[in-house]
């Protein structure tokens, strides 16, 4: 399965006048298209919240963004929220996390193990629109996060998917794929699958670096989207593959 915590763009109508930052801004830092990048993965989870409500990769006592300090040096709101919006929103952290276990302990039940690939997005123009791009070495077109599983087990799966993706090119040029480069997988996601699932389950994080748009207009690139797309579908039938194989 596949899931996109961080598509989201909408906030909830009482919070819209208490951001400090304008759509466009909390546009940057979230991460479009990734709902569409997972579209053809049989199983998929999307939350169509902006992370800049509540942020579901984060452990619940940070996952509401308080300070410039926790969201990359952004000022995010006009004055402190109350406790009552801070609740609010944190009690979507506490739905979706009893979802996801409620959910995983079902495929665990039917399956014996699973996959989850837990699908994000990056920046590599921080400087400007006009300024160049993060050093390629600093920033693979994918990144594959593994710091809070156990490598060792997993490694067949972890490989098997590095391989496949870097079998792929986008408009000629080779997809680089690297492991825990830019990012390295620390997301509360992942931890939690780990915890609860550590022998069944595998939730690998994949940080598409934004070469499918263009990340301070906002404005996508299809034909790469597309093409991306594919890579993420034909992935699936592999990871069965492994999950079948496995001893």
């Amino acid at each position: 399965m596949a899931t996109a915590i961080h598509e989201g763009h909408t906030v909830r109508e009482k919070l819209a006048d208490l951001y400090a930052l304008a759509p466009d801004e909390r546009l940057r830092e979230e991460d479009p298209f990734t709902a569409f990048l997972i579209a053809d993965i049989t199983n998929q989870v999307i939350f169509h919240r902006s992370r800049f409500e509540i942020d579901l990769n984060r452990a619940r006592a940070a996952a509401v963004y308080t300070g410039p300090d926790e969201a990359w040096g952004l000022n995010v709101w006009k004055a402190p929220l109350s406790s009552a919006e801070l609740e609010t929103s944190l009690a979507s952290h506490d739905d979706y996390y009893e979802f996801m276990l409620s959910m995983l302990q079902g495929i665990e039940r039917r399956h014996g193990r699973f996959i989850l690939l837990d699908v994000h997005s990056y920046n590599h123009r921080r400087g400007g629109a006009d300024e160049e791009p993060t050093d390629q070495k600093d920033a693979p077109d994918i990144n594959i996060g593994t710091s809070s599983m156990n490598r060792d087990r997993w490694a067949d799966v972890v490989d098997g998917l590095i391989q496949h993706f870097s079998g792929f090119d986008i408009n000629g040029q080779a997809v680089d794929v690297r492991e825990n480069v830019a990012f390295q997988g620390r997301g509360e996601q992942t931890r939690f699958i780990h915890e609860h699932f550590a022998e069944t389950g595998c939730a690998i994080a994949v940080e598409f670096k934004k070469i499918f748009m263009d990340e301070w207009t906002g404005e996508p690139n299809l034909d790469v989207l597309t093409q991306l797309r594919a890579i993420v579908a034909t992935a699936e039938p592999v990871l069965e593959h492994l999950l079948r194989n496995r001893r």
